[in-house]
């Protein structure tokens, strides 16, 4: 467990995900699926704070915790975070989707919603796996 390092690593997987939804935005996909507008919403502040709240959640909450499960997830580093990366999801859809109004994974968004989260979420889950495997 390296704390350090989970902190680093999903830092570094989080900055790739934000990238990610940036680009989805710029290009007019799932225009309703908007997770820095749902958390600036949640907080009744601007989407600076939605930014802020998604930076804290992947890096502190997630990376953390991902620090001090890997040893204990089957498989290796990088399984270990695919499955992380689906536990961070799940949450994510049980969760902030139905508080901010999307419904349960996001379903009154769409039947893509929670496929495309789950997509995010998994390549967050290789960066994680990845970064930390080469940061330990």
């Amino acid at each position: 467990m390296n704390i350090k390092t989970g902190l680093i690593s999903g830092f570094i997987a989080t900055l790739v995900l934000s990238a990610i939804m940036v680009l989805k935005a710029k290009m007019g996909l799932m225009p309703d699926l908007n997770a820095i507008k749902m958390l600036a919403g949640m907080l009744h502040g601007p989407l600076v704070l939605g930014w802020a709240a998604h930076f804290m959640i992947g890096v502190i909450t997630w990376g953390i915790l991902f620090a001090l499960l890997v040893d204990r997830l089957p498989g290796g580093v990088m399984s270990s975070a695919i499955i992380f990366s689906i536990g961070a999801w799940l949450a994510m859809m049980l969760g902030p989707m139905p508080m901010a109004g999307a419904g349960l994974f996001g379903l009154k968004i769409g039947i893509m919603a929670p496929v495309a989260t789950l997509v995010l979420h998994l390549i967050w889950g290789v960066v994680l796996g990845f970064s930390y495997k080469r940061l330990a």
